[in-house]
This record gives C-alpha cells, sequence and structure tokens, in this order.
C-alpha cells in the first residue's frame, strides 16, 4: 500500500513538472511571437488623421489598365513599340493632369533605347518624395496587375497632386524594365532613375513604389505567406493593401501606415524585415535602397495571392477598381501627412 503510495504521488509530481514545463515554454514561445508580431507587423493601436475627402475614380483607374494591358500588349523588354506608345500615353496623362514638368529620361541597355517616364509637382521644397511604378510586362502577359495598376494609380496621383498641391516636392516616374531578365540589375529602370538622384545628390525623404495594387479577394484562405509563421501574424484572407520595407524603415513604414489606415476604410498592413525574405525586396523600391534611400512598396502581395501573377490570366476584368481608388487615396495622404 505504501509504495502504491509513493508511485502515485511520484505520479502526480512528474506530471505537474510537465505541465509546468509545457506552460512555461507556451509563455516564452508565445512572448516571442509577441515581439516579432511587434517588431515586424508593427499592429495599429491608433490610426492618424481621419477619412480622406479626395476620391480618385476607379472608372478612370480600369480605363488606364483596360489601355496599357490591353492596346499596348504586349510590353515586355523585346516589344519597343508597344513599350513607346506606353511611355507616351503615360506622358500625355502626366501633362494632362498638370505637372508642371513633364519628360523620358532615356538610357541604352543592349543596344536599344528604353524610357522612363518623370513628372513633377510643386517642386519647391528641399527633400523629395518619389512615387514610382514600372510599365513594363513578363513576356507576353497583359500584365493587368503587375503592373498596369501601379501605372494606373500613379496617372490618378498626377490628379490628385495637381488639384490638391502639396506644398512639398513630389517626382512621379514610371519605369521601364522591372521584369526579368532585368530585375534586380543595374539595368532596371529603377536603378537609373535611383542612381540618376544620387549622382545629383537629390535628397530624397522616401520612395514608394505601387506594385501591384489590384487584386483583393475576401474568400478565407485566400491569403498566402512566404514562411508558415507568418500566418500566425497576418489575415488568412486578401481583403487588404500591404506596405513592405528592410527593418531599418520601420518608422516611417509605421507613419505611412498609420495615415493611410485612416485615410479610408480598406485594411492596411505592414512588414519589416530582411530581404532574405522571398518578396520584401521585390520590386523598383529595392533599387533605392542600394543606392542609399529609404523605399517602401505598396502591394496587394503579388503571387502570395494573385494566382495569376505572370500568367496570361492576368487580365483587367480581374481587379477591383473600387479598393484600388482606395490605396491610391491612402497614398496620397500619406505623402501629404508624412512629417
Amino acid at each position: 500500500m505504501l509504495i502504491n503510495n509513493k508511485r502515485s504521488t511520484l505520479k502526480k509530481r512528474i506530471i505537474r513538472s510537465f505541465i509546468s514545463i509545457i506552460a512555461a515554454v507556451t509563455i516564452i514561445a508565445g512572448s516571442v511571437l509577441f515581439v516579432i508580431w511587434i517588431v515586424v507587423a508593427q499592429p495599429i493601436f491608433s490610426k492618424g488623421g481621419n477619412l480622406s475627402d479626395k476620391n480618385v475614380d476607379p472608372q478612370r483607374l480600369e480605363q488606364h489598365v483596360k489601355m496599357l494591358s490591353r492596346e499596348f500588349y504586349p510590353r515586355d523588354y523585346k516589344n519597343m513599340s508597344n513599350l513607346d506608345r506606353c511611355a507616351d500615353y503615360i506622358m500625355e496623362n502626366f501633362k494632362l493632369a498638370g505637372a508642371s514638368d513633364a519628360g523620358f529620361q532615356e538610357f541604352d541597355v543592349m543596344g536599344k533605347r528604353y524610357k522612363n517616364v518623370t513628372a513633377f509637382f510643386d517642386s519647391t521644397s528641399e527633400e523629395r518624395i518619389v512615387i514610382g511604378a514600372h510599365y513594363d510586362a513578363f513576356n507576353d502577359t497583359p500584365g493587368a496587375d503587375d503592373n498596369a495598376s501601379g501605372v494606373a494609380g500613379i496617372i490618378e496621383m498626377a490628379r490628385l497632386l495637381s488639384a490638391n498641391p502639396l506644398g512639398r516636392d513630389v517626382e512621379l516616374v514610371a519605369f521601364v524594365l522591372e521584369e526579368p531578365p532585368f530585375f534586380t540589375t543595374n539595368e532596371m529602370g529603377s536603378f537609373k532613375h535611383a542612381e540618376k538622384l544620387a549622382g545629383e545628390d537629390v535628397q530624397v525623404k522616401l520612395m514608394i513604389a505601387l506594385e501591384m495594387i489590384g487584386y483583393f479577394d475576401d474568400a478565407k484562405g485566400s491569403q498566402n505567406y512566404p514562411m508558415p509563421l507568418l500566418k500566425l501574424l497576418y489575415p488568412g484572407r486578401g481583403n487588404y493593401i500591404s506596405l513592405v520595407s528592410g527593418l531599418d524603415q520601420r518608422g516611417i513604414t509605421r507613419s505611412m501606415k498609420n495615415i493611410m489606415a485612416g485615410a479610408t476604410d480598406l485594411p492596411v498592413h505592414s512588414i519589416n524585415a530582411p530581404s532574405f525574405i522571398a518578396g520584401i525586396d521585390f520590386s523598383d523600391h529595392r533599387s533605392y535602397w542600394l543606392n542609399g534611400y529609404k523605399g517602401i512598396m505598396v502591394t496587394d502581395t503579388a503571387f502570395y495571392r494573385n494566382r495569376a501573377y505572370h500568367e496570361k490570366k492576368d487580365t483587367a476584368d480581374r481587379l477591383d477598381y473600387e479598393r484600388m481608388a482606395k490605396v491610391v487615396t491612402g497614398v496620397y495622404e500619406a505623402v501629404r501627412m508624412l512629417p
């Protein structure tokens, strides 16, 4: 009987010890996850600013996307005629919007002459904000989301900036040669532009890359992530816009996120992480990092949500222009209110 009691007591002690260990591990793991959440995701506890009264016309966004993805199809690096037509279309719209100065930045790659399209608004202050999007598409895909959506966004941004001057130096840029085989090379249009700014010692407060801003999906499980851990930190539905940047740019990312979240009812999430996480540096903002500038990507998360990424299914009819308009409004308000 005594032996049985001792065994029972020992068994209880072992169970209690095991439970204590499990509880301690759970608390530690939870604490680590909480710290990662705070550092990487920077959750919003209070939103900056009020709902914006600046409206972007979804129908005009749709018209731009259809023009780029249908009339100028295909617009990969081999199709110079369509790229030139696309550049002219962007230039025309910048001028119609009232840009104080608009022009081409031309450069040669592989024996051909390519063009970035630039436009300036309120170029009176010393510190500049650059907002850009690439107008080329991958191979022979329509590239409606990637990246006619971003180009449509900067065209309509031009309208907002002209009608509602900010009193700060803003440059809009439509880049060429973002897609392979030039991606991550010094031949990218964005690198050529960033390199030029750095060479002229231009002070750039922030570069904002609009990289695929038109695809949203409310279905459960529609949003994927590069790491399983991130599924614990972010939504499973692809119904939000994301701000992406490096760990060293948490402050300006947080400010921009808070302003955008307050400007419209579109959910805004952010991630600041090392570039070894796939997707963190997958756009033109990377070129500005390499030239010593801060850069943030505004994105619908590309292939982590849009299954038509780099496919012929990336067509204009799949995009949500109402929510896309809210992205542009949010970015405008961020540019207006960033300290």
